[in-house]
């Protein structure tokens, strides 16, 4: 154990997990997170499950006080509004590096450990749990969906020229400052267009970003969230993204 005035020096480290209906997953990743051999804490940004995940999230911090967080939201308004509300929580506070992940084991808290290391060790500023930077590394899902996705991350990198493989990656860890660098209140989309907007203005930023290779699998818990209009909001909102910065607004 280490004396009080050396824990104190330690980077704080907050992982954002957003909820909505998750109950079958949100205990087990908790759990997997906190065993970790580095000190996580964790907020659960909570849409009002009408399943209840926030209870059950409350019914935990009893058994992790102060190092487990629960938010919720009033409605269901999109995972980039429930990532905003976590950023912004997080920059009211003390935390050094602040991560994304899904709630639904997609993610391998096993994998926050090396984006964590990315970004303290190998000093970049943003550290992206990538599918695509080594083959394809993608678990249950239907062959048209992996392409569907592949295919998008290409779009998105041949229209903005971001030298990132997978573009919509949700699985990420980001130094304080690169959060602090952006408005957040001027971020634009809520889907898998939210991804891509920020790796994209922290790109131009000139931030450091980093991909680490990681397996991605499909959940087998609750329902995905995915839907025709995230995936619209993708594709057109990489060209608006591009036409902005063409035009200096971002």
């Amino acid at each position: 154990m280490l004396p009080n005035f050396q824990a104190d020096l330690m980077p704080q480290k907050l992982v954002i997990i957003p909820t909505y209906n998750e109950i079958e997953n949100i205990e087990k990743i908790i759990k997997n997170i906190f065993s970790q051999p580095v000190d996580f804490e964790i907020l659960v940004v909570d849409d009002s499950s009408p399943d209840r995940t926030w209870a059950l999230v409350q019914k935990l911090q009893q058994d992790f006080e102060g190092k487990l967080h629960l938010e919720i939201r009033a409605d269901k308004s999109g995972l980039g509004k429930a990532y905003l509300h976590g950023f912004k929580w997080a920059l009211e506070r003390s935390y050094d590096y602040i991560f994304e992940m899904d709630a639904d084991f997609s993610h391998n808290p096993n994998d926050l450990i090396r984006l964590y290391n990315s970004c303290l060790k190998d000093n970049y500023d943003m550290s992206i749990g990538s599918r695509y930077i080594t083959g394809v590394n993608v678990i249950n899902w239907p062959m048209k969906r992996v392409l569907l996705s592949w295919l998008a991350s290409k779009y998105v990198k041949i229209i903005t020229r971001i030298p990132i493989e997978d573009t919509t990656a949700g699985f990420i860890c980001y130094r304080r400052k690169v959060l602090e660098s952006i408005d957040l209140d001027k971020i634009r989309f809520v889907g898998y267009a939210f991804q891509i907007e920020m790796k994209f203005k922290a790109y131009r930023k000139g931030f450091r970003l980093k991909e680490i290779p990681v397996i991605f699998t499909d959940r087998t818990k609750g329902k995905s969230k995915m839907s025709g209009g995230i995936i619209k909001e993708a594709v057109f909102g990489v060209i608006t993204l591009k036409l902005k910065s063409l035009w200096g607004k971002i």
